[in-house]
């Protein structure tokens, strides 16, 4: 019995921790270079899982779950949105978009809902996202629209490594 009563304030503190990062905060890690300029390969962010589906806006930077994997894109449109890349330069609702924080010489090749999925607009209750370096990035021109339930939370903090420390836009 004194045992147990010594370990209690160890195992509720673990239980805390555990709870908070399955429901408030947890790190996740970087993979690949579909978010360079902005995120780099291996960078540690912190994940909010407080993040509803309904504070979405665009250019959050999201962590979606595909094929069992968490992959960090950027949110481009939004319910109801019209989206289209012409010449290299991305549309949204018919209107240009400065996309600041693509690297210069970043190249996204044409497309539009239309020939991407038969659809004029982002469907109710869905997101259009895109990586920063489209070339590699494997985004909504091929997996398709994201769902609520596929969104685990917002990325905007790197906490490692320490150059790099800080909030991403």
């Amino acid at each position: 019995m004194k045992y147990i009563k010594e370990y209690v304030p160890y195992l509720i503190v673990i239980l805390v921790i555990l709870l908070i990062k399955k429901f408030v905060v947890t790190p996740v890690i970087v993979s690949g270079d579909s978010m360079y300029s902005t995120l780099h390969d291996k960078d540690v962010m912190i994940l909010n899982r407080l993040y509803k589906p309904k504070d979405i806006k665009r250019y959050d930077i999201i962590v979606i779950r595909y094929n069992k994997k968490n992959i960090i894109k950027r949110v481009i449109g939004l319910p109801g949105d019209t989206i289209e890349c012409v010449d290299n330069q991305l549309y949204v609702n018919g209107k240009v978009i400065k996309e600041e924080y693509l690297d210069k010489g970043t190249i996204t090749n044409d497309f539009s809902l239309q020939d991407l999925f038969d659809v004029d607009t982002v469907p109710e209750g869905k997101f259009f996202v895109l990586g920063d370096n489209r070339e590699v990035s494997l985004d909504s021109r091929s997996i398709g629209f994201i769902e609520p339930k596929d969104i685990e939370g917002q990325a905007t903090f790197t906490i490692f490594p320490f150059n790099r420390f800080g909030a991403k836009k």
